[in-house]
């Protein structure tokens, strides 16, 4: 059940990520980020106003719990985790292919699992190492594909940012099954969102809205929305899967960079991205890999 629920969150994921890609196209970052945390926020706030001053929730998975000062706190530095790696990653989506960075984000999983093989004890078949290995090798074969585009991975500032927001991104994923043992899904994805807001909001008014002026302007798009719409329900179904006592984070999160599929397909129909017929090789390696991953929990 744990593994359906990741591919399903996966899917969502990839639409999240090609809305994040039409927003920020031409367009400032740290408003289109901020106006991400914000609605999402306002979506979870009748959840929280309900449980505490209504019983509509109580018994129900939808139900946000009071909790101690500690819990907040765990929160909010689970927070400040995914904000590292969203800014840094907004910033290299608005300059990177998807086709590139869909890919490269794909490999997240690898540091996952090498923190949850160290931390949680986690341990994998031969078909999920072989899953694993698949997925390396595509990182390296993306490394060609990016030069055909002038795209240097080592001298990048942009494929720094990316592997910077795919490492934050593996330290979150173990943050969260840390978490997920003793908390529950609502508590976590809910207050995580108001303190993600709050933050951005401070961010936006002392570092972005003072030099506006200088720097890309901000333009409205309704595919602002979509991303707060998509990213809340596959988050949320990504937390209760890590609720299960049988799910593993090192799977849980490679399943989830198979959201690649989805946007490399908006990056071929929607960008008109070029060198389709390398990058389709590294796709297969990536999918290959995910296979392979399945295969290892059957």
């Amino acid at each position: 059940m744990w593994l359906l629920l990741a591919f399903l969150s996966a899917f969502l994921l990839g639409c999240y990520e090609v809305n994040k890609k039409l927003s920020l196209t031409n367009n400032a970052v740290i408003p289109v980020l901020f106006c991400n945390t914000l609605i999402s926020s306002l979506l979870f706030l009748p959840f929280i106003l309900l449980s505490h001053f209504t019983d509509i929730f109580d018994g129900t998975m939808f139900y946000v719990p009071r909790v101690s000062l500690q819990t907040h706190f765990a929160v909010f530095l689970k927070a400040i985790i995914v904000l590292s790696s969203w800014i840094s990653g907004y910033f290299a989506l608005k300059h990177l292919p998807l086709t590139i960075t869909g890919p490269i984000k794909a490999t997240q999983p690898v540091l996952t699992l090498l923190g949850a093989l160290l931390i949680f004890g986690e341990r994998l078949n031969l078909y999920q190492w072989i899953g694993v290995g698949l997925s390396v090798i595509s990182f390296y074969m993306l490394s060609s594909s990016g030069k055909k585009e002038g795209i240097n991975f080592s001298h990048n500032k942009w494929i720094f940012l990316t592997v910077l927001s795919i490492t934050t991104g593996a330290l979150s994923g173990l943050y969260d099954k840390h978490l997920m043992e003793t908390l529950d899904v609502m508590t976590v994805q809910v207050w995580f969102n108001i303190y993600q807001c709050i933050i951005m909001a401070i961010i936006l008014l002392l570092l972005w809205y003072p030099h506006r002026k200088q720097t890309t302007p901000f333009k409205w798009r309704w595919n602002i929305v979509f991303i707060s719409l998509f990213l809340c329900v596959a988050d949320w179904i990504y937390f209760y899967a890590l609720t299960f006592p049988d799910s593993m984070i090192s799977i849980v999160s490679m399943v989830r960079r198979s959201n690649v599929l989805v946007t490399f397909i908006a990056g071929v129909l929607i960008f008109h991205e070029k060198n389709l017929k390398k990058k389709v090789i590294d796709l297969f390696f990536v999918l290959l890999g995910m296979f392979f991953l399945y295969l290892g929990t059957k």
